[in-house]
């Protein structure tokens, strides 16, 4: 029996609400730790794994069985379930909408790996690198194109 290869590694990057310093030193490796375990329940290998008070990076080899977008609104559900139900009841966490996720090649990986590990002597040092660090994108309302179909028209004129 065959089945399907993919290597994909992906940088997953995503605020505290209104960038607030939520991840204290107190619930971090618990918080890391519940992430961890989650992104490996969806079938992900985490290969990097930090943050600051208010803010993850994850660096995951995703599977062929999970999008982006379902793996990331599992990671913030579960670990904002986590650290209300758990690790700070009757306290309010929760993470921005938003978020970033940035592939990376097998060249780069054990570049952003470190970097990840590295995160708060980065952000000590105020030594960022911007594209890294980026949970949203700004977009004017007249940059916004319309999805478009095969044959070249947009999928509003059909």
């Amino acid at each position: 029996m065959r089945r399907n290869k993919l290597c994909l590694y992906v940088h997953l990057v995503w605020a505290t609400w209104d960038r607030l310093p939520l991840i204290g030193s107190d619930i971090e490796r618990r918080l890391h730790r519940n992430i961890e375990s989650e992104a490996r329940k969806q079938g992900c290998l985490v290969v990097a794994l930090n943050g600051t008070a208010d803010h993850m990076h994850v660096l995951v080899m995703l599977p062929s069985t999970i999008s982006i977008a379902d793996l990331v609104k599992q990671l913030k559900g579960v670990s904002s379930h986590f650290v209300n139900e758990e690790l700070k009841p009757g306290e309010v966490f929760k993470w921005q909408g938003s978020y970033g996720a940035f592939t990376v090649s097998r060249s780069d990986v054990d570049q952003v790996a470190d970097y990840i590990k590295r995160q708060k002597e980065h952000h000590a040092a105020n030594r960022l690198t911007d594209e890294l660090e980026q949970t949203f994108e700004e977009l004017e309302p007249s940059s916004v194109s319309p999805p478009v179909r095969a044959g070249g028209r947009p999928a509003s004129a059909l």
